[in-house]
């Protein structure tokens, strides 16, 4: 990619895939202290100091996943490094593109920091070892092949020995090579082991910041509102109320739709901004309910129009002919990503430079953003990037960069850390969408599912953020999990025929990328149904899915079974749930082991959850990507849900926005299983499972069926 003068906001986003989830100092910036140091990069990857110590430059974003450990030991068992010596640095998306997008892509979300990247950032460690290689045996004068190297320290047969510290300099000097041989993963040795994460130390020492924490002399801290009703304007506002309140330096009015107080100190930002008065223009929107939303959906499930997602055969005829029918509505309310460390940046702004410090999961498009914001080129811009205080998904979106930019550049010189509060946050989201679900199957006189139609009427991600994305007016990403085809999330059922569609219906709420994305209700539509499906043919759950699964969807799905004792006595009160599903290039599978008591109350004592991810590289990571993954999961099962009045979210805090406790929390098993001929994401395939397992568990406890989301709704009390 090459730099232009300017660069648009929505190019930056499309070319830099802002897909998210389902798609990271104090003062001084690692990656400039290491450009200017006399130490010089063996490539864009690895830099390695005099004392040994090996510099691992990661593009990605670090949110709590682990792909900067991951990626991390990719690079260092490619360049056979010593493990104990590495450390690591973020390159900067302005550099990035300066050097022609050398780190390629630096969107984290979908799952794809490694399972996209891990081919040229081991490539990148390989050439770096061969240079590294060359330079010592130019130095003793012998073949390069008659060296060895075993965590940093080169060997010769004659009993040389010299270190990757030592060689380092002249090595940097040399052409990397044309071509490298990357090592087979059987023969890997800190790839695929178990290895602690880089980051935890300065995590739980207090010692890691984050873009809420950092901070730099003069500088200012800012407090937004915007319009409660989002596509709203705001009307009016009356600043000399407040310009002579504490510490105020300055109101300003930014995008048409929200103001902002400028202060000393946030408290005294905030508290100014609570006490100005204005007035908003919401027209229309300000009479969208939760209630008049859930028509517009109900509606779609029987329109004539949809866009068709998957289909084989003819299911209207089938599902006509068919011995016995089916027919169930699920639903799925929006959800809040609620974030730890809600929306942040920090940005300074001069005649001829603008600079943004912040956690993002989209480095490219916080730059574009912030050139777009300061009418700056983007060769004049900047973004350092920081850890991230939470991000599944919502930080794939770079509206607080701009809006920190805007603020900035009303002081210009003067750096300005801009804050959402946790309500401003709450009501701002880009929220996981909200859809219904109307699916009908047919079974034959002997049990076999011949038909299956599944309608999802609900809203688009990509009308909403990405409309330049959508195909031929059709959103793709709404099939995940049950799309026909392709390596991303693919329908694993055999269905002789099928007709999977899509009702598009957007109100005004933003939708957006969140953990897991589609495959989240897509997963509990199509799983909680095929338990349906099952019970109305008279068979085992497990045993009507092997029949109809795809080989590796089923191999996923038995190990599983098999970890958990499915079919096994349990004990008294317990009942098993199970669903399987593919997401982000993964095959995983959950069993869910519940009780119900009398009186209502469930406890989920263990989930078991199956993933083939391809290739394992670091597999203590999965398990707890696992069971973090099914925290969330199971919190927006149980808790989840943003309802709309007068158009506004009514949500503000977590004290009306519920999350799992600990004591709710089940054991997690994790089984992996990999086949080792693909790579697949880790982060965001099993939460899809923790959700219709454990509502499958439910309905083999009580007899009911719960269709419609969070439970918190449901009388789970069991059926007389």
């Amino acid at each position: 990619m090459t730099i232009q003068t300017r660069v648009g906001r929505r190019n930056f986003l499309a070319s830099s895939a802002v897909v998210a989830g389902g798609f990271s100092l104090g003062f001084s910036f690692p990656f400039q202290a290491s450009a200017q140091s006399p130490v010089k990069e063996l490539n864009a990857w690895v830099v390695i100091q005099p004392d040994d110590k090996v510099v691992i430059r990661v593009a990605r974003s670090e949110m709590g996943q682990g792909t900067l450990t991951g990626l991390c030991q990719l690079v260092a068992e490619e360049l056979e490094c010593d493990w104990s010596k590495v450390t690591w640095e973020y390159p900067t998306p302005g550099e990035n593109l300066k050097r022609n997008r050398v780190w390629k892509n630096f969107s984290t979300g979908g799952s794809r920091g490694i399972r996209e990247s891990n081919q040229y950032v081991r490539e990148g460690g390989a050439m770096a070892r061969e240079m590294l290689l060359a330079a010592a045996a130019a130095e003793w004068k012998v073949p390069a092949g008659e060296l060895k190297v075993d965590k940093g320290v080169i060997t010769h047969s004659s009993g040389k020995k010299t270190t990757y510290g030592a060689v380092a300099a002249a090595a940097a000097q040399l052409e990397p090579p044309k071509e490298v041989k990357l090592k087979d993963p059987k023969d890997w040795k800190i790839a695929g082991k178990p290895l602690k994460r880089l980051d935890t130390v300065d995590k739980v020492t207090g010692k890691q910041l984050y873009g809420i924490d950092f901070t730099m002399p003069g500088m200012l801290v800012a407090s937004v509102r915007a319009c409660p009703v989002i596509g709203g304007k705001l009307k009016s506002f009356d600043a000399a109320k407040v310009e002579k309140m504490p510490g105020v330096k300055k109101v300003v009015a930014i995008d048409g739709n929200a103001v902002v107080v400028v202060a000393d100190t946030y408290w005294n930002a905030r508290t100014a901004l609570a006490a100005l008065p204005a007035e908003w223009d919401v027209g229309k929107l300000g009479e969208v309910q939760t209630e008049t939303i859930t028509a517009m959906l109900k509606e779609g499930l029987d329109a004539n129009e949809a866009f068709v997602g998957n289909k084989v055969g003819d299911a209207k005829a089938a599902i006509d002919g068919a011995a016995k029918k089916v027919t169930a509505t699920y639903s799925f309310p929006y959800q809040h990503h609620v974030t730890m460390e809600p929306m942040n940046a920090t940005a300074r702004v001069t005649a001829d430079k603008c600079e943004v410090w912040c956690g993002t999961q989209n480095g490219e498009a916080a730059l574009a953003a912030a050139s777009e914001a300061c009418g700056l080129p983007v060769a004049q811009c900047e973004v350092y990037k920081m850890l991230l205080g939470g991000g599944f998904g919502r930080r794939g979106r770079a509206d607080y960069v701009r809006q920190a930019v805007l603020v900035a550049k009303e002081m210009p010189g003067t750096p300005v850390k801009l804050i959402w509060s946790r309500e401003e946050d709450m009501t701002h989201c880009q929220y996981h969408p909200t859809t219904m679900c109307k699916l009908t199957g047919g079974l034959d006189a002997q049990g076999n599912l011949v038909g299956l139609q599944m309608r999802i009427s609900g809203q688009s991600i990509l009308a909403s953020l990405l409309p330049q994305n959508l195909v031929n007016g059709m959103d793709p990403a709404t099939f995940q999990g049950v799309m026909a085809q392709g390596p991303e999330a693919t329908y694993g059922y055999n269905v002789p025929n099928l007709l999977i569609d899509h009702a598009m219906r957007n109100p005004h709420i933003t939708a957006g990328f969140w953990r897991g994305v589609n495959v989240n209700q897509n997963a509990v539509y199509m799983e909680c149904f095929m338990d349906e499906l099952a019970q109305a043919a008279g068979q085992d759950p497990l045993a009507f899915r092997l029949k109809l699964l795809k080989p590796k969807w089923a191999a996923v799905l038995q190990a599983a079974a098999d970890k958990a004792g499915y079919g096994k006595p349990l004990p008294a009160g317990h009942f098993h749930g199970i669903a399987q599903v593919m997401g982000y290039g993964s095959y995983v599978a959950g069993v869910a082991e519940v009780s119900v008591s009398d009186d209502g109350a469930l406890k989920i004592h263990k989930i078991t959850a199956a993933t083939n991810p391809g290739h394992v590289v670091n597999p203590a990571q999965i398990e707890r990507q696992v069971s973090g993954s099914f925290v969330y999961g199971l919190s927006a099962m149980l808790y989840g849900e943003i309802t709309v009045k007068d158009g506004a979210v009514e949500q503000t805090n977590f004290d009306s926005y519920n999350v799992m406790r600990m004591d709710e929390m089940p054991k997690v098993e994790t089984v992996l299983v990999p086949t080792h001929d693909f790579w697949g994401g880790v982060g965001e395939p099993t939460i899809a499972v923790a959700a219709p397992a454990v509502l499958n568990g439910i309905a083999k406890a009580t007899g009911k069926r719960v269709r419609d989301l969070p439970l918190m709704h449901a009388d789970l009390k069991k059926a007389s």
